[in-house]
Parts: structure tokens; sequence; C-alpha cells
């Protein structure tokens, strides 16, 4: 019996992983995603990117790279699906193919523009006007079954192919953070079932992201919770709706930096201080 209990403990433990070993200092880390890692309008634009991208100096992977003291590969594009994680994108190659064997660290912060969240967001601003007359667009469809099945299949193939690309590298899925409001305000001015509609797909998403982490032994680094209190009709929001200042349905600077701030205690270090916008 005593026997049976030590293979037992044995095989619990050898179901568990490792803790990760710490990022060093100087490694290389590369950062993969949408306009959500890029940092659309957080500041100006990051040097020697590509322009149609979106990469600007406050996004938080600039931030946690500071921070640690590692080397960024800023691969994340506005616009991008995980089909352009995978494949090819015009002129862009396929973000993991900024992947090598040396690469420590590996943020991943996909999936929106695979269900159309950014756009479905935006309908916010077609609601009808206070006038009465009618709005310029309709509601917009729930994303299909089809689609989040499509989502899921991706990200599974992301975690594994950085797995084989990068064995040695910490992977740490950030989800997206949430400018949605209990009740819809001025920057997002939906009506009620829309914004029940806005927020199940958010949770939605967000439950995808954390079982493909949690089912590929990946780290994941829950943003949409440090939302809470910073929604878009919040003193201080961490992502907006409409904005005239900020880019609309997106983080802002205090997002990307509250998520920085989250990552580097996550992975050990002292954030940065985000620039001027």
């Amino acid at each position: 019996m005593r026997g049976a209990v030590a293979l037992l403990a044995l095989a619990a433990a050898a179901a568990v992983p490792a803790s990760p070993a710490p990022v060093p200092p100087g490694s290389t880390y590369v950062a993969l995603g949408s306009s959500y890692a890029a940092g659309a309008r957080a500041g100006p634009l990051a040097p020697s990117t590509p322009a149609r991208c979106g990469q600007t100096v406050n996004s938080y992977p600039r931030l946690v790279a500071a921070g640690l003291h590692l080397h960024l590969v800023d691969a994340s594009c506005g616009g991008a699906t995980t089909e352009h994680l995978l494949s090819a994108w015009d002129e862009l190659p396929a973000q993991l193919d900024h992947l090598t064997h040396a690469t420590r660290l590996v943020t991943v912060t996909i999936g929106g523009n695979d269900v159309h969240l950014v756009g479905d967001l935006a309908r916010a601003e077609c609601a009808p006007p206070r006038d009465g007359t009618a709005a310029v667009c309709g509601r917009p469809p729930a994303p299909t079954a089809a689609e989040w099945a499509r989502l899921e299949r991706n990200l599974t193939r992301v975690a594994r192919a950085v797995r084989r690309r990068s064995p040695r590298a910490r992977l740490v899925f950030v989800d997206y953070l949430d400018m949605l409001p209990a009740q819809p305000c001025a920057s997002v001015p939906y009506d009620a079932a829309g914004l029940a509609r806005a927020h199940a797909t958010f949770r939605h998403l967000a439950r995808l992201t954390a079982a493909v982490a949690r089912r590929e032994r990946a780290t994941l680094l829950r943003a949409g919770a440090l939302s809470r209190g910073h929604d878009s009709c919040s003193a201080e929001p961490y992502a907006v709706g409409h904005s005239e200042t900020a880019a609309s349905w997106h983080p802002t600077a205090a997002g990307h930096a509250a998520v920085a701030a989250a990552l580097v205690r996550l992975l050990g270090g002292k954030v940065a201080q985000q620039h001027a916008p």
C-alpha cells in the first residue's frame, strides 16, 4: 500500500508542470497579438516599426521589456487575427516566425478580431439618435459557433507552435482589457440588450482563452479582471468606448501600464515609467 501511495504521488507530481524559471535580464521577449497588444494610439508610434501595425511606445510589451530589461521583438499588429500569427499577412511574415530557440518570453493577446469584437463594439455608435431618427447601422450578429471553434483551434495551434519553436520560453496568454460598464454611458451608448450581448462576447473570449492556456500549460494573465473599476465610464478608464482623444474601443495608456505592472509582478521586476502621450 505504501508503495502504491508513493507511485500515485509521483504520478500526481508529474502531472503538474514545474514552476517556470525566471526570465533572465537580457533575454529575448517576443510579443504576439492584435492592436490590444500593439497599443493603438496609447502614445507616439514606436520608431522603426510597420506603420500600419500601430505599435506605440506605451504598449504593455514595451513597458514589460523595459521593466525586466529584455530584448523585445514586437510582432503585434493592429487588425491581426490568429491566422496572422500562423501565416503571412501580405508583406508581414507570420508573427510566429519571429520566435527562435533563444526566445525566453512570449506574450499573446489575440482573438478579438477572430470574433469581430472591436467592429461589433463600435456598432454602439450606431445606436438610435436621441432625436428618434433611424440608426445608420443595425445590430451586429453574435459570433457563430464555427467562429468560436476556429478560434479555439488556432489558439491551441499558436501555443503548440510556441512550444516547438521556443521550448525554453515562458508562454503567457494576456486576455483583453474590458471597457464595458454595468450601465450605458456617453462613451458606450448601448441599450441594455446590446450591452448584455457585448458582455457575453467578452466573457466567452476570456473563458476560451483561459481554457486553452490551462490545457496547454501556459500562464494566463486575466487583464479583463484588471478592468474592474476602470471601465470606459470610470474616472480612470483602462479601455475606452467612443473617444476623441484615444483609440476608440481600445485600451488606454493607463490600461497598458496596468497590464505591464501585473505582468512584471508575475515575472519579477520593476515597471518602467510610461512615456507622456
